[in-house]
């Protein structure tokens, strides 16, 4: 009998390491996936905003201020998606992409009323490749 009830106890405990070690892989498995659901989601809405402010330069002598609200829904995105992830590429490429914007709003502050945006697209292409999985 007690050799019966030892099994029971060992297969008990077995039972549970094994859920515990099951349930901690899912959860790891679904934080990198949340994490690069995020990455993609805030990839796309920074190519949205890059087509905004592409035709903000093109319509700049209309309306100024299209610019600067484009350039800042851009950081807005960079510093969401650089907030949530760790991943050497996709922080090279949020770098990248901040500094191009910080050009073009150099140029856009010094009176240039067509700066060049193509450092942003090529920047915002690159962290959409990096975030796709």
């Amino acid at each position: 009998m007690a050799a019966s009830r030892r099994r029971s106890r060992l297969t008990a405990v077995a039972a549970a390491v094994a859920t515990a070690a099951l349930t901690a892989g899912l959860t790891t498995g679904c934080d990198a996936m949340n994490k690069a659901l995020d990455c993609v989601q805030t990839a796309d809405t920074i190519a949205d905003s890059v087509t905004d402010l592409q035709q903000a330069v093109e319509n700049a002598a209309n309306d100024p201020t299209q610019v600067d609200s484009s350039l800042d829904s851009i950081d807005k995105s960079l510093r969401k998606i650089g907030d949530k992830t760790d991943d050497t590429d996709v922080n090279k490429a949020v770098d990248d992409l901040r500094k191009a914007v910080d050009n073009v709003r150099t140029a856009v502050d010094k009176g240039d009323g067509s700066p060049d945006v193509s450092p942003v697209t090529d920047a915002a292409g690159e962290l959409t490749k990096v975030c796709t999985p």
